[in-house]
């Protein structure tokens, strides 16, 4: 009985209920072998030797893979059908080798989605494993661990508080930050339009703006100023204007191609803000319950049958006239299409989104690639865009009025894609005749300034990481996650915002190791590893070109002192981290002492700030970029806000941890003057003298306590506001409560303090139950001090950030929890009747393949792609 390896119990048990009982079908869980985390692993002295580990959690399902094919001589590696799957097969058919060598039958089938037909007809096409696409993941992954483990400690050594970077990882941060840079250095210009309200002797309302000025065609900066603005108005109302022209157009949209992995990404983040991460995560789960085609894929065509069936499902539901003559072909424009070829697209054309029971990420994402693929194939839309010219008898001023009618919907019944950057629709016009005149019944001037460049969504990212060559399909959501995780990068409502410590690395880098985050250089490297997976280039070869001019660059470094490193750095951000001021005064000057020079400087937690030279007299900080948004940005450093009962300034400042306010300046005798940060809800902008000192006049005596005496305070802490009485400290829900809290309510609140047990907290109630477990026990969502997290029995797993407790489903849980257990040793499972038994095919063979262990399967297949960043 042949043996069938997929990467999942999911996908096994699918695809052991099509291939019936003839077949042992068994999951892999993922990768099951890796390069050793440890220095070594690849040998650039001895032709890249790699040396592999078979992981701990994977030996179990190998030792089961091989009992199976004690009595079994056939061995199908059913892997996913690209690059990644392809090296899980080769790991496998390592591993297995003592097993294999015995005589047995190896081959390797690939299946673009999990149906019956598609199975069994994979099944009948058997082949060996491709040894061109194994050798690009070994390039890859030889480059990637290199990099990692050759760049990352230098990091450590130079720049205190840098994690890591990544070949690919570090070239995706440098986009970010570039981008920062641009908007910081961005300056507004100013200028204006001027539209017209204007009626048809119909008395039909329509506006149109004003194109033509003193006879000469408006440029975008032609109005400056208000006082322009005013001329131009003045000159229209004076004139009577007259309809010059109507110009009618047909025109024409075509749908979209259907999804590949990067413009799904894209979509899900426009439409729904799922990062690259959940999106993933969810599109893993539609296609392992064979919903959709296999979702890891730069190709846009679809197969024959798949569009007939689509194109079927238009005429069923729609009619004849949405059904274009012929059936549409889409054309990959990459040059190697590396992945899986077709596209991203429902199984069943005829299984619409409220036909099936799905989670809700699931279901949000299933009716995107469901309306993506019928509207693809559907008939064009028909538009009529109209343009009117309005002028004066002297053709010294003429306006313009524009409008768009559909005509015929075409795809636009079921489809529209989402812009990352929304645009005026053009509004329908009523009939206007030529020659006829146009009265005025408003005419308005309006300021304008140009806007900086966007900061970067996950959607757009992926869109210009795709357009330089940056990266591929299957390794965006990685690398966005990666970036995060190590506090590169933080997201801020869905726009990506670099941190300081990304900043810094950034500079680092772009100064000590240009070439390599490089957009053209990343971009070329792509390109050869495209050239060893279609086996037009030895892989080896390219390591070694690689690593003979990078293992130079880091040797460079040696000698390099974290003085100098900063100083570097600091020439390198200079311009961005010193303005030019209002005055024409030295940036670097220190605005508190007026003596000191201000410099770039790294704290122990690996952050970094400004400060004077002048320290410790002067201690003066400030944060290396303040944004717009940050609503610190407004307030100049050191603001006097006033003078307390002594005499002693108030000032607002701004320090690496936020805004804070001080009472005084350092002296040789109080070196630490009093200071508040401002607790969460206050804005500088909104700061007073008296608030400042509420703050530093705390902690707030209430007044004694009426059981024992004993002084009862208010204040704000780590954990924020409280009141305190003893050793008792109780928690306040708004900072605001500390300076307004009185006896009654503050004794109250120490009451139920005190009744849930001195020192401890109250038992948090669940947020929601989400089900029960395989192993019994519910599965629920509870708050947390460092955020919600998802609990069974004793295993708690800390919920994502782009996972909201509001959504997060069964299923995502139990991937958490399993990878929760696989780290901190197994879960004991509550006493429950025993665990389901396997698939009836596998029958005993499975038995080590247990239960528990299956919710692993996301898990353990996104970690082993998460490498690739």
């Amino acid at each position: 009985m042949p043996v069938v390896v997929v990467e999942s119990p999911a996908k096994a048990k699918t695809i052991n209920k099509y291939l019936g009982a003839g077949y042992t079908v068994l999951a892999s869980y993922g990768h099951v072998r890796d390069l050793p985390a440890k220095d070594g692993s690849v040998d650039p002295g001895h032709d890249f030797t790699m040396t592999w580990e078979v992981a701990a959690d994977s030996r179990k399902h190998v030792r089961a893979i091989a009992e199976a094919l004690k009595t079994d001589d056939v061995l199908i590696l059913a892997t996913d059908p690209d690059r990644e799957g392809e090296a899980i097969s080769w790991h496998l058919q390592e591993a297995l080798a003592p097993t294999i060598r015995k005589g047995k039958q190896v081959s390797r089938v690939t299946f673009n989605a999990i149906t019956k037909s598609a199975v069994t007809e994979a099944m009948k096409q058997p082949r060996q494993v491709d040894q061109a696409l194994v050798d690009a993941y070994l390039a890859r992954r030889a480059l990637d661990y290199l990099v990692g483990f050759t760049l990352s400690p230098v990091l450590w050594r130079k720049l205190p508080g840098a994690k890591s970077a990544g070949r690919v990882q570090s070239v995706c941060l440098r986009l970010i930050v570039d981008r920062e840079m641009e908007i910081e250095a961005f300056r507004a210009r100013e200028y204006w339009t001027v539209a017209a309200n204007l009626v048809t002797p119909r008395g039909q309302e329509f506006e149109a703006r004003l194109t033509v000025l003193g006879g000469r065609k408006l440029d975008k900066y032609d109005i400056p100023t208000a006082a322009a603005a005013e001329l131009a108005v003045q000159a229209v109302t004076a004139r009577s204007l007259t309809v010059k022209s109507v110009e009618a157009r047909p025109a024409s949209r075509n749908p979209y191609p259907p999804f590949m992995t990067s413009t799904l990404q894209q979509e899900a983040s426009r439409k729904f803000g799922m990062g690259a991460k959940q999106c993933m995560g969810a599109a893993q789960r539609l296609y392992e319950a064979g919903h959709i085609t296999y979702m890891r894929t730069d190709g846009i065509d679809m197969a024959p049958e798949a569009v007939m069936a689509a194109r079927d499902e238009i005429k069923r539901r729609f009619g004849t006239a949405y059904v274009p003559e012929s059936p549409r072909m889409y054309k990959n424009k990459a040059r190697n299409a590396q992945e899986a070829h077709e596209c991203i697209r429902p199984t069943d054309m005829q299984a619409s989104p409220d036909s099936l029971k799905l989670e809700p990420d699931q279901r949000k994402l299933y009716d995107l690639i469901w309306k993506r693929t019928i509207a693809s194939q559907m008939s064009a839309a028909r538009m009529e865009r109209t343009t009117v010219d309005l002028a004066s008898a002297d053709a010294q001023v003429e306006l313009r009025a524009t409008g768009q009618v559909v005509l015929f919907d075409g795809f636009l019944k079921v489809y529209e894609e989402g812009r990352d950057d929304e645009d005026e629709d053009e509004g329908r016009l009523p009939q206007i005749l030529q020659g006829e005149p146009a009265e005025k019944r408003g005419i308005t001037p309006e300021q304008h300034f140009t806007q900086p460049p966007p900061r970067y969504t996950e959607a757009t990212l992926v869109k210009r990481m795709e357009e330089l060559g940056i990266g591929r399909p299957s390794t965006y959501a990685s690398i966005l996650t990666t970036i995060q995780d190590r506090d590169y990068v933080r997201k801020d409502k869905n726009r990506l915002i670099p941190e300081d410590k990304g900043r810094l690395v950034t500079a680092f880098l772009s100064n000590y190791f240009r070439r390599y985050v490089e957009y053209d250089f990343t971009a070329d490297l792509e390109s050869q590893l495209d050239d060893v997976s279609a086996g037009e280039r030895d892989y080896k070869e390219v390591l070694a070109r690689f690593w003979r001019d990078f293992s130079a660059a880091i040797a460079e470094t040696a000698d390099l002192r974290i003085g100098e490193v900063l100083e570097k750095i600091d020439e390198f951000l200079g311009p961005h981290l010193y303005p030019p001021r209002a005055d024409g005064s030295d940036p670097r000057l220190c605005q508190v002492c007026g003596t000191g020079r201000l410099h770039l400087k790294t704290a122990r937690s690996g952050g970094a700030f400004i400060g004077c030279g002048n320290y410790p007299e002067c201690r003066y900080t400030r944060p290396i970029s303040v944004s717009g948004d940050d609503g610190a940005a407004g307030f100049p450093d050191g603001q006097v806000l006033g003078q307390d009962e002594n005499g002693l300034p108030v000032t607002l400042r701004n320090g690496r941890f936020g805004p804070y306010v001080q009472r005084g300046e350092a002296t040789a005798e109080h070196p630490k003057p009093p200071r508040a940060s401002l607790p969460k809800g206050w804005t500088p902008e909104s700061l007073t003298l008296e608030r400042a000192l509420m703050l530093l006049n705390l902690p707030r005596r209430i007044g004694p306590h009426p059981a024992d005496g004993q002084m009862v305070e208010a204040a704000i802490g780590r954990f924020g506001p409280y009141v305190k009485h003893g050793a008792t400290y109780a928690n306040l829900a708004d900072a605001e409560e500390v300076f307004t809290i009185g006896m009654n309510r503050a004794v109250e609140v120490i009451a139920q303090k005190t009744a849930r047990g001195r020192g401890t907290a109250a038992a948090a109630q669940p947020l929601r139950d989400l089900g029960t477990h395989p192993d019994g026990g519910v599965v629920q969502v509870m708050p947390g001090r460092y955020g919600p997290y998802v609990k069974w029995a004793k295993v708690n797993a800390t919920l994502p950030k782009d996972l909201s407790p509001d959504t997060v489903t069964l299923d995502e849980a139990l991937a958490l929890i399993a990878e929760k257990a696989g780290k901190g040793g197994k879960a004991k499972a509550p006493r429950k009747a025993a665990a389901k038994p396997a698939a009836k095919a596998a029958g005993a063979k499975t038995a080590a393949a247990k239960k528990p262990a299956a919710r692993k399967a996301a898990a353990a297949k996104a970690a082993p792609k998460a490498a690739k960043a």
